[in-house]
């Protein structure tokens, strides 16, 4: 647990001290704030809205224990996640169901209170109910950590750092208030293309240590460390042959999945906001030994 979350802080601190260097270098106080400010206007409403905006781009139908979306077949599930809940000592979050065949899942919302869990009919009906309550526990960790915070507060300084970058392109970086620049063009030029990128390696390395987390906290949640792995195993899997048509058209949702439902694309371990599956799998298999 420590481990995990040692990481997070320190990925935390090099994107912050990454911020400032370049912000000095780059932008000045003045560029600096602006920059963080535009930065945080975007993730602010991000932070407060996404819950909704997701959940309508994936068609997502409300379920719970009065209405009868599915003909009723998705009241196990929803029973499920309330154990789960309990469990966890959080509040009930709303639960919801995609009408897609790849098998996915995500949790989003501002904080406990204001949270939603949502499943795809593919993963419900893939995996054992054993496997799926493994899957729902790793998303009530998200929920129980306030990733979605994490995630916003790491997206606004990324999303900084690139406007800095945008505003010593266009301006040619800062100055002393002599009127000198505060380094040479070559570093700043470097700056300008290096940091940005930086700033993404940091952000999705902090993405990965969260889903590291979700997972340790989520098996023990369900009291299932194996279930949850071969849950993980299964939809790895599936991303792999089973296409979906909304996270091609928007890619950015990926990181919320349990599994990125862009698996197919072979993206390097650097540049991926999920752990290797075999890396989540194995983790899970040692923590089984206490269970």
């Amino acid at each position: 647990m420590f481990g995990n979350w040692l990481k997070t802080a320190i990925l935390m601190a090099a994107i912050v001290a990454l911020f400032g260097t370049v912000g000095a270098a780059l932008g000045g106080a003045g560029g600096m704030m602006i920059a963080l400010l535009l930065a945080a206007g975007m993730n602010v409403y991000a932070y407060w809205f996404s819950d909704k905006a997701v959940l309508k781009m994936y068609g997502a139908q409300e379920v719970n224990a009065e209405n009868n979306y599915g003909n009723g077949q998705f009241r196990n599930y929803y029973h499920m996640v309330k154990e789960l809940a309990e469990n966890a000592q959080l509040p009930m979050p709303k639960v919801y169901v995609m009408n897609d065949a790849q098998p996915n899942a995500f949790a989003t919302g501002r904080n406990p209170e204001h949270a939603a869990l949502a499943a795809t009919v593919g993963i419900i009906k893939a995996l054992s109910e054993r496997e799926l309550r493994g899957v729902m526990a790793h998303e009530l960790a998200h929920v129980k950590h306030r990733d979605t915070l994490i995630s916003t507060i790491s997206a606004t300084i990324a999303g900084a750092i690139s406007s800095i970058g945008t505003f010593g392109m266009l301006f040619g970086g800062g100055r002393s208030d002599d009127g000198e620049r505060s380094v040479s063009p070559v570093v700043a030029m470097l700056m300008m293309f290096l940091a940005p990128m930086a700033a993404s390696l940091i952000q999705m390395a902090i993405s990965r240590s969260r889903e590291f987390e979700a997972d340790r906290v989520g098996a023990e949640i369900s009291r299932d460390p194996k279930a949850l792995a071969s849950a993980l195993q299964k939809i790895s899997d599936y991303a792999h042959r089973i296409q979906n048509p909304t996270a091609e058209a928007h890619p950015e949702t990926g990181q919320m999945m349990i599994i990125n439902p862009l698996a197919g694309v072979s993206f390097d371990s650097l540049f991926s906001t999920h752990p290797k599956t075999e890396e989540r799998v194995a983790r899970l298999m040692a923590m089984a030994g206490a269970f």
